[in-house]
């Protein structure tokens, strides 16, 4: 993504050196590479260490690190930045007062302590760190470790993790992201708040000795996906995606702990953590531009979940050897008398308008129509119903996850496809282990109001990289995408105005079966 002069977004980083090119600057450079921003440094620090350890650490002077900002911010304004290592409480004054006069997106990684302890900022440096620059902070990234330090001991047990969120939100700081790489255990979380909404963002541990930047590199990474314009769940998901990447590639550098490996865009399914997040927030994650507020108050999740946590720990059934292919969207059971005899063998109903007696009628037609013709027909919405009469599958909205009851769609063996439109609904999605996902909308379309902006071809394909079930293509689709979609990673195509606002149905039907 770039602006409107056709450059891409600029990103700081106000950070020490790593002459080991791990951490710190010479990281977060790679990371905004990657992610394809242009990124400039102001260096607070220079340090004698390597993957072993800290040996040394040279603070910049106050002087020459107000020159640097004033002179960058003249040249090279930010759209983001990200704040690692100051390294005194002059340094900590300077940078409050530059933030005090830009409004781009700041991160603050409070970088408090080197891996093996060495201290890197003061008492004094850490207090004002807290009532100068968390009040100003639009995310923070703690650690456990560093939670102690901004807070005391008692922050740091996993259970008052909650607690020291809102803690720091009390000191000013607008969200929170723990970070949770210093537990242990076979699942990897990191607890987010921001007073309205929160959620854990939960992966795979990944036992490898290369972790050295992982804080860098997180908050870097979240810095770049705002800076493009990603809301803040999705480049929380972008960055944990990211991160995941490096510690899986990462690189046998060095005697102690090497670094991460930067390889760009993440693509891989490994990679994708899971959202688990309260009922509200299912059904009220943010689009692709702002975050919205969970409208009604809701248990918040105290502690880490884990994949076994998830709704069912086997997941749902797959859709068998046969992809989804060509998918129709109808309004009503009478056309899958039209549909199915052409060799529609995967339709969806989605009576949108209809209640009660008359909605059940409905699906209770239109599964004895599919079941004739031993086609797979998925159930818009009313789970309750479709459960009840027998019907192969159920596809639900990121709105209508938190009412279902989804243990017992899986325990009847029901396939489930769920909505999604961005990347941190993908990584709700994850969490569930549906059938399938659908993705979209790809192009505009007439058929729905939009509540998101069209993906376009490369950012569905970014998304279905990341997908970890087949992927359903859906929004503005002709069969003249098939091909692009196919490459892109798109495994099905559902279509709702290009069948039934056809004049000529059946034979639009046949053309699509064509381009199949």
């Amino acid at each position: 993504m770039t602006n409107d002069h056709g450059h891409r977004p600029l990103v700081w980083s106000i950070a020490g050196s790593d002459p080991g090119s791990g951490a710190g600057i010479q990281a977060d450079l790679k990371t905004f590479q990657g992610l394809e921003v242009y990124g400039c440094t102001i260096i607070s620090a220079l340090t004698v260490q390597n993957t072993t350890g800290v040996f040394r650490v040279a603070p910049v002077a106050p002087d020459l690190l107000r020159e640097q900002v004033a002179h960058l911010a003249a040249d090279l304004p930010p759209v983001a930045i990200k704040l690692g290592m100051l390294g005194s409480a002059a340094q900590v004054r300077v940078v409050a007062d530059f933030l005090a006069t830009t409004d781009a997106f700041v991160v603050c990684d409070p970088v408090l302590a080197s891996t093996g302890g060495v201290p890197l900022l003061d008492a004094e440096g850490v207090r004002l760190l807290r009532e100068r620059i968390l009040p100003r902070a639009d995310l923070v990234t703690p650690n456990v470790p560093e939670l102690g330090k901004l807070l005391g001991p008692d922050f740091q047990a996993l259970e008052n993790i909650p607690a020291a969120a809102a803690e720091l939100l009390r000191y000013g700081a607008r969200a929170v992201l723990v970070k949770g790489g210093h537990g242990t255990g076979e699942f990897s979380a990191d607890y987010f708040s921001d007073g309205r909404q929160s959620f854990w963002l939960t992966s795979p541990r990944q036992n490898v000795r290369h972790t050295h930047g992982t804080g860098c590199t997180l908050a870097s990474a979240i810095a770049a996906a705002r800076a493009l314009g990603h809301s803040l769940p999705d480049a929380l998901v972008i960055g944990k995606a990211y991160l995941n990447q490096g510690l899986r590639l990462g690189e046998d550098v060095g005697q102690g702990h090497g670094p991460l490996a930067h390889r760009g865009w993440p693509e891989t399914p490994a990679d994708l953590p899971m959202v688990f997040c309260s009922k509200a927030l299912v059904g009220g994650s943010s689009s692709s531009r702002e975050t919205q507020p969970i409208q009604h108050q809701t248990r918040e999740l105290e502690l880490p979940p884990t994949r076994r946590t998830a709704v069912t720990s086997a997941g749902f059934p797959d859709c068998g050897p046969q992809p989804v292919g060509f998918y129709p969207i109808v309004d009503r059971a009478a056309w899958l008398e039209k549909l199915l005899p052409l060799g529609v063998t995967t339709i969806q109903l989605r009576a949108k308008n209809l209640t009660g007696t008359v909605l059940e009628n409905e699906i209770r037609s239109a599964i004895e129509i599919a079941r004739r013709y031993d086609a797979r027909l998925f159930i818009n919405d009313a789970w309750e119903l479709a459960l009840k009469h027998g019907a192969y599958g159920v596809h639900l909205g990121q709105d209508d996850l938190a009412g279902a009851d989804l243990p017992a769609l899986a325990r009847a063996g029901v396939r489930l496809g769920i909505s999604t439109h961005n990347y941190f609904e993908l990584a709700v999605a994850a969490a569930y282990r549906p059938s399938y996902i659908a993705i979209g909308p790809v192009f505009a379309t007439a058929s729905k109001t939009l509540a998101h902006m069209p993906l376009g071809l490369a950012g569905f394909r970014r998304l279905a990289r990341l997908a970890s079930a087949p992927v359903v293509a859906i929004g503005g689709l002709t069969p003249e995408h098939v091909a692009d979609l196919r490459v892109a990673g798109a495994r099905g195509f559902a279509v709702i105005g290009d069948i039934v606002n056809a004049p000529d149905p059946v034979a639009r039907v046949c053309r699509w079966q064509q381009g199949l």
